[in-house]
């Protein structure tokens, strides 16, 4: 028999540092198998090898987590605005969670299995029917046996707090993670606040994911932190940005930029961003340290890396890596050689390439979060009536 893998609290109450995967709506959508717009997870028993293949190469990146692709993986979301299915809902969060069960037995990872928000809770259905919800993708978590649960992508935190009571029956570790800045989420609920309640809900990590830059994300979890130990509460913290420059965000973060989903690749961190964020994480305390949206492997890798003094080794994908550029050592052009160090990628600042575009852009600013009439969800696709008035007003904000 395998040895028993150590589980999550043990490894955090051990003070290790454990990193997540990356972003997998969005890499699998430049890879063909996800769909903007629902961004929903039929990939897990539509395209196995591909969900399969983005794991192992977070797990050789340095990935220690391999999250379950759950993610919308709710029934009301699979179901919403005409998203047509060829599986239930069970048979794509069964799928997802034997693929990473599958990839997590090659290395020394663990399984969480993931829920995140809901179309229900943002058309105001009640606490109960949210529940529901959550508990059909927990029946099927607690039949696979993943390791550990994680609420994320959650801009309300009383909905998050739903989430972890009904993932905490299970007596797993609960991790719970907000797509919240520093603002606090959607109904004003400053970070300290939300993350108290989170854990007197039963969370036993907390902290964001996505939505806003890594630096903006350790600024919100740094917040998180200080409200759980005002309150004289004990947690272990993680983070999971998105792998883009977000500046210019408001408190709805990069959905509101123009660029989102299309046109978000100029704002991509290179790796050296990467290793300042995985330090910047680090020094606040946190040591659940993965991404969310636009991180590929490699950022992933650059994170291991930079932690590598900590955690006392480097990932196996570094073999084909030269540290700060090492590997530039064996390039034919003498000036490529000379980039060959540390100092060069720290002081970089690099060029977009596009001399007409702006460094910033103006987000979007609708206001409207649950309650709303206009998010108010439904199961029938989107009407041309519907589109129009949304393009119509598009042109006044």
């Amino acid at each position: 028999m395998a040895p028993t893998k150590k589980g999550i609290l043990e490894r955090l109450n051990a003070g290790e540092i454990v990193i997540g995967d990356g972003g997998f709506v969005f890499a699998l959508e430049k890879r063909g198998y996800v769909k903007a717009g629902p961004w929903t997870p039929e990939a897990a028993a539509e395209y196995p090898e591909a969900v399969r293949q983005l794991h192992r190469e977070f797990l050789r990146a340095g990935a220690n987590i391999m999250q379950t692709f759950t993610f919308y993986a709710s029934d009301d979301k699979l179901e919403n605005r005409g998203n047509k299915l060829s599986y239930t809902g069970a048979q794509i969060n069964e799928a997802a969670c034997d693929l990473a069960r599958e990839v997590a037995n090659e290395g020394d990872a663990l399984v969480a299995g993931g829920v995140s928000q809901t179309p229900s809770y943002l058309s105001c259905k009640s606490g109960t029917e949210v529940k529901a919800i959550f508990k059909k993708q927990l029946d099927v978590f607690t039949k696979k046996n993943v390791d550990f649960l994680i609420a994320e992508y959650f801009e309300h935190v009383e909905e998050a707090v739903w989430a972890v009571e009904v993932l905490k029956e299970t007596g797993k570790p609960v991790a719970a993670s907000l797509c919240i800045g520093p603002e606090g989420d959607m109904h004003g609920v400053s970070p300290g606040e939300c993350a108290v309640r989170l854990v007197k809900a039963g969370a036993q990590i907390v902290g964001v994911n996505c939505h806003f830059d890594p630096l903006t994300c350790v600024k919100t979890v740094k917040k998180m932190k200080e409200g759980v130990e005002k309150a004289g509460l004990k947690a272990h913290y993680m983070v999971q940005p998105l792998a883009f420059h977000t500046p210019d965000c408001n408190c709805q973060g990069f959905i509101n930029l123009p660029e989102f989903p299309f046109g978000l690749e100029p704002r991509i961190l290179t790796r050296w961003d990467m290793h300042k964020y995985a330090r910047e994480a680090y020094n606040a305390g946190i040591r659940f340290i993965g991404g969310c949206c636009g991180f590929e492997p490699y950022h992933i890798r650059a994170v291991a890396e930079e932690l590598a003094p900590e955690r006392g080794f480097l990932p196996a994908a570094s073999e084909k890596h030269g540290v700060w550029g090492a590997g530039l050592e064996m390039h034919t052009k003498p000036w490529v050689r000379a980039r060959a160090r540390r100092d060069y990628w720290e002081s970089l600042k690099p060029a977009s390439g596009r001399p007409l575009c702006a460094s910033l852009s103006s987000p979007d600013s609708w206001g409207v979060t649950r309650g709303d009439a206009e998010l108010m969800q439904q199961k029938e696709a989107t009407s041309k009536d519907q589109l129009k008035q949304l393009f119509d007003r598009s042109k006044t904000h």
